[in-house]
């Protein structure tokens, strides 16, 4: 599925020419006859509704009353009126609306699904996906963009949300796209709720929200699959799916370590789950960090670098086995830790809001985390706005890691270049962030937990997103009700002093699943841990990933040590925390090789290293 929207004049009918094929041949024309949008979307996954000349277009899993809609379409004076109209709507989709010469054009707030757009000749057009509107406008890659996917654990916001091609931009989290004859720009529309609601109220508001975001979901096909890896973020969703009458297809990836209890809940839980059907994929396989298993030219027409580079072809192969059952919608619990789970950084919020009665929780949090009183103090201390946190960022980036015993309160856990880049790479990107500082940008959030959560949620629906572009899929779609908007504001608006409970493992998930997940199986207070599988990975996959160190895109670019990556992945360290420094870089190398593969067909734009 995919789209591109145009402005309504003669050039945006030229350039739909160009579109159609590329992009699909389905076309919703303006009321002047002249396309609209040219892409290929499933007919259950649009809804279309007319005003007379004025349109809304609903793409994705959502549900719409298209009588109510054209109501609000009909009497809106400007685009901003349908705000209150999209804040209604549940699950994960694209809102495009057309109204007396203008467009509106936004996806999901986790940028799950995302608006892209590139100014091609004097017209902007806009795109679900930054890859192909770059291959319609010509565009070149952006190397400094290269540099900063490097940085681990990502680049910070808002130097995450760059394209991977110069002159084509996205949008920011918060804005919806205005294109029309006075010009096209973004448009801030949404701000998070406030953090004032108890507990037992926010869980009902999430419950409601998933219940939604998950049934819409279910209502767009028969059978619906979804991992239940035992953890309480997919064990909920399996039993939403299958409260809202799916036809229910479980998996489960059985762990390496003996000591990761995943599979024992699973079991529980699949044991209530008794019309469900049930794969696994069993403990030894070798998925993590396979540096092939894609087809190069699939993956060169990925998005981006994969930031889940470590699982892709698991994933690749799981797509093709609940395709073979049926499925064309797979659900994963991918937002659930970022919404639901205690960040350190909440400890710095609670101690503001509550800086007398918090002492005495944040004594044992410390002291049960073995962090020196002399950090904490520091930490709670700080009042550092994020301009300035990011400029610490520059100055550090090529600093060691932070130590375990220092702990995390700024507007970042810390952003670090692996070892093995090149001064030029930490130049560069030290260069960028000093950039983004000076630009004094605000933070997501002005809490630095709620800044924290968003930017995670971000990622992890820029994640969900480069890994829906991959043309390899077998037709299955990945989909992550917690990163809906709807669910993520819901989760938003408890407030603090229950989003921190001394003994309690997401005290809001749990609280809004009861009732719908079974008392025991909500009772897991443990969670899983992969460190296993990421060294069996290295271990399996050394001779691949190592050819990687060959002939570096990446070296030839300036940006790696391509000795130093190699010593590094035959030598990675004994603590499972280092491992995570590996994967952006080969994440970014494995794309730019199958990236050159794609285009031996399809050559790349001018000035384009090859």
């Amino acid at each position: 599925m995919g789209f591109v929207v145009l402005e309504d004049n003669e050039d945006g009918a030229a350039l739909a020419d160009r579109a159609l094929g590329p992009f699909g041949s389905r076309i919703i024309r303006y009321d002047s006859g002249r396309p609209w949008m040219v892409g290929d979307w499933a007919e259950d996954e649009l809804t279309l509704v007319d005003a007379g000349p004025r349109r809304i277009a609903l793409v994705g899993h959502s549900h719409m009353d298209p009588a109510h809609a054209r109501r609000v379409l009909a009497r809106a004076s400007s685009l901003h009126d349908l705000d209150q109209l999209v804040r209604t709507l549940p699950g994960s989709f694209h809102f495009l609306a057309t109204l007396d010469g203008r467009v509106r054009a936004q996806g999901s707030l986790s940028t799950a699904r995302q608006i892209a757009y590139a100014r091609i000749g004097a017209r902007v057009v806009a795109c679900d996906s930054p890859r192909p509107l770059a291959e319609l406008a010509d565009a070149s890659l952006d190397e400094d963009t290269l540099a900063l996917r490097m940085l681990t654990p990502a680049a910070p916001w808002p130097l995450r949300n760059r394209s991977m091609w110069r002159g084509v931009e996205q949008l920011p989290l918060d804005s919806w796209l205005e294109i029309g004859p006075q010009g096209s720009r973004p448009k801030r529309w949404w701000e998070p709720p406030a953090a004032d609601k108890p507990l037992a109220e926010a869980a009902r508001a999430v419950r409601e929200a998933l219940s939604d975001s998950v049934a819409v979901r279910v209502r767009a096909t028969g059978t619906i699959s979804a991992d239940l890896s035992g953890g309480m973020d997919s064990t909920s969703l399996c039993f939403l799916a299958a409260g809202a009458g799916g036809n229910l297809l479980t998996h489960h990836w059985q762990p390496l370590d003996s000591g990761n209890d995943d599979s024992f809940w699973a079991e529980r839980a699949a044991g209530y789950l008794p019309d469900a059907r049930h794969l696994s994929t069993p403990r030894g396989s070798p998925w993590f960090l396979a540096a092939t298993g894609l087809e190069e030219s699939a993956l060169g027409r990925a998005e981006g670098p994969l930031t889940w580079f470590r699982t892709h072809t698991h994933m690749a192969s799981l797509a093709g086995k609940v395709a073979a059952e049926g499925s064309r919608v797979h659900l994963i619990g991918v937002g659930g830790d970022e919404l639901f789970s205690t960040l350190p950084t909440q400890l710095w919020t609670l101690f503001h809001r509550r800086p007398v009665t918090s002492l005495p929780l944040l004594h044992r949090i410390r002291v049960g985390n073995r962090w020196h009183l002399s950090s904490m103090v520091r930490g709670l201390t700080d009042r550092s706005t994020f301009a300035q946190w990011l400029a610490s960022a520059a100055r550090s980036v090529d600093s060691p890691p932070s130590r375990s015993s220092e702990v995390p309160l700024g507007w970042n856990a810390g952003v670090r270049m692996p070892p093995w880049a090149t001064r030029e790479a930490i130049d560069l990107v030290r260069r960028l962030l000093h950039e983004a500082a000076s630009a004094d940008p605000q933070p997501l959030d002005p809490l630095r937990d709620r800044h924290q959560l968003l930017e995670a949620v971000a990622l992890s629906g820029c994640s969900l997103r480069e890994l829906n572009s991959l043309p390899s899929g077998h037709g299955v779609g990945w989909e992550a009700p917690f990163l809906d908007d709807r669910v993520l504001e819901a989760a938003l608006s408890l407030r603090i002093e229950d989003r921190v409970l001394r003994g309690r493992y997401k005290p809001l998930l749990a609280a809004a699943m009861r009732g719908v997940v079974p008392p025991d199986v909500l009772e897991r207070r443990s969670k899983g841990e992969f460190s296993a599988e990421v060294y069996d990975g290295l271990r399996q996959n050394r001779s691949g990933l190592l050819d990687l160190c060959e002939g570096s895109h990446l070296a030839r670019r300036g940006l790696v040590d391509p000795a130093a990556l190699r010593a590094r992945l035959l030598t990675p360290g004994p603590l499972a925390r280092q491992l995570g420094v590996f994967e952006p870089t080969l994440a970014v190398e494995a794309w730019l090789r199958a990236l050159g593969t794609h285009h031996d067909q399809h050559p790349l734009p001018a000035g384009e290293p090859q």
